[in-house]
């Protein structure tokens, strides 16, 4: 019990890395830790791209980079800001020694003819993404490693389908950076518990 609350206590969100390379072992690891997360009926909906080729991550990054210049444009973002963002994001993508891109597909999820219990059957597959990001994110720590929560396929899932070769029914959630931390973060502050909690 205390083993697993002390993971809990030393997980980071870890933006630079080592060039250390994540050995083969771990990665799967940290795969089947994010398998057995919960998932919705158990349909297991959750997929995973792992990616460790320097030229698939550059061009990754490269494409969702080109949609986020887009979208901070149209924001009226100055320029001088977007080129700072954009290298930020090219080198936190293009230098992880590893990317796990997570997803969910509807395949095997119900289906619903009215519209209220399909989003709600869709909000599920999006919540299986999420527990198995976060057992993810623990087996990294558990491992010595540090990883990163990112949430930009969010914002460009065609361009991510389309750059990586995905079908259609693969719904990007989340991009994982991980390696072997270059930094120690602190630890973020926290809300005081009754300040989120409401005991009845």
């Amino acid at each position: 019990m205390q083993a697993g609350l002390a993971v809990l206590a030393q997980r980071r969100t870890v933006r630079f890395y080592t060039a250390d390379a994540v050995p083969e072992a771990i990665v799967r690891s940290l795969l089947a830790a994010a398998q057995h997360a919960p998932s919705a009926h158990n349909a297991q909906p959750t997929r995973f791209v792992v990616i460790r080729s320097p030229e698939a991550k550059r061009r990754l990054a490269d494409q969702m980079a080109r949609r986020w210049r887009r979208d901070l444009q149209r924001s009226g973002t100055p320029e001088a800001a977007i080129r700072v963002e954009l290298r930020f994001s090219l080198r936190r993508f293009g230098e992880a020694p590893v990317l796990i891109l997570v997803g969910y597909t509807m395949d095997e999820m119900d289906r619903y003819p009215d519209r209220a219990r399909q989003r709600a059957e869709e909000t599920m597959a999006v919540q299986s993404a999420a527990a198995a990001t976060e057992n993810l994110l623990l087996a990294a720590a558990a491992h010595g490693l540090g990883a990163c929560w990112c949430c930009a396929p969010l914002f460009c899932q065609g361009t991510v389908r389309r750059t990586l070769g995905l079908p259609r029914t693969f719904v990007p959630q989340a991009l994982v950076t991980a390696g072997y931390p270059a930094h120690t973060p602190p630890m973020p502050p926290r809300k005081p518990l009754e300040s989120i909690v409401t005991f009845l």
